[in-house]
């Protein structure tokens, strides 16, 4: 059974940084694309908005519009690990940030950004 676990959440000024890193366990994490999505306030998980992507070996990256030039994705296969490199946040930028890979979804961390 694999798992994933988030953690870097947190609060934020306007302008600041966070990075976020996702844990996997249990299955070959190396062999999947590795996902960011945040759910905002009063939207469904499954209505999450998809924020980056990894290829398995690292070498292609995807962004949404709205975090284009702002948030950095990259994995570490050898310790399980992906991460979001988000800077210049904004508070619309509010969010729970899950990572996705294979079917495995961890339990996600909250991002506030506000003064």
């Amino acid at each position: 059974q694999g798992h994933l676990v988030e953690s870097g959440g947190g609060l934020v000024q306007p302008g600041g940084s966070l990075r976020l890193s996702c844990q996997a366990s249990g299955f070959t994490f190396s062999r999947f694309v590795g996902t960011w999505y945040r759910q905002f306030p009063g939207k469904d998980r499954d209505e999450s908005e998809w924020v980056a992507e990894i290829a398995p070996g690292g070498t292609g990256t995807g962004y949404g519009d709205s975090v284009k030039g702002r948030f950095t994705i990259s994995r570490d296969n050898d310790n399980n690990k992906l991460f979001l490199q988000m800077n210049n946040l904004k508070p619309e930028d509010s969010a729970v940030y899950y990572c996705r890979a294979s079917k495995y979804w961890g339990q996600g961390t909250q991002v506030t950004v506000s003064s």
